[in-house]
């Protein structure tokens, strides 16, 4: 059985689905979850917190999930093939999930929850693009067998990364994200074929 917590994220998350986070009211959210208004801020204390809550677990759930993606495709051996499997996952999770689109921009514009600030006044680990193509190249990583190239076998990872997070910007028109994943294989095999 969900928790209060989870119960209250996913009904968060089905809001922010049908309207701008502005519009999005914390006591709608307690119905929707069942719960009392008392229960959603005891758990995440302001509108801010849960929506900062909620795009964590989003952001966590892709993370995890272009992970597998890459374990999957390169099966730990086939660098350029886990960071396509990554980059797929990443393009499909831009087009399906809008927190997690606007994490990999950096736009988060009026529509999304923002992300949680730091005590700097920046965005959380996970909710920034640099930290969160860091992040998915570090869980890349520790399914790779770096061959005693883990800072060339690294660098390569961050690459396809970057370029997958390109066409997440700008898609190519008309060419699906077969054309994406091609330049990311591409990408890592050079620079990995350069180091040798």
């Amino acid at each position: 059985m969900p928790t209060a917590r989870e119960t209250l994220l996913e009904a968060a998350h089905a809001a922010v689905g049908t309207q701008p986070w502005p519009g999005v009211r914390m006591v709608d959210v307690a119905a929707a979850a069942g719960v009392s208004r008392q229960t959603l801020y005891n758990e995440f204390g302001t509108k801010e917190g849960l929506g900062a809550a909620l795009v964590d677990r989003l952001v966590e759930g892709f993370l995890d999930g272009a992970a597998r993606a890459a374990a999957e495709a390169g099966r730990g051996e086939d660098p350029a093939a886990s960071c396509a499997g990554a980059a797929s996952w990443m393009l499909r999770a831009a087009r399906d999930e809008p927190v997690v689109r606007s994490a990999l921009t950096g736009c988060w514009g009026g529509r999304m929850p923002p992300p949680g600030t730091g005590g700097d006044g920046s965005a959380e680990d996970g909710a920034e693009p640099g930290r969160l193509a860091a992040a998915l190249c570090e869980r890349m990583m520790s399914s790779l067998s770096p061959n005693g190239h883990a800072a060339t076998l690294n660098r390569a990872c961050e690459a396809g990364v970057r370029i997958a997070l390109s066409f997440v910007v700008a898609p190519h028109a008309g060419r699906g994200d077969e054309e994406a994943l091609r330049q990311v294989r591409d990408v890592v095999r050079a620079l990995l074929a350069d180091s040798h």
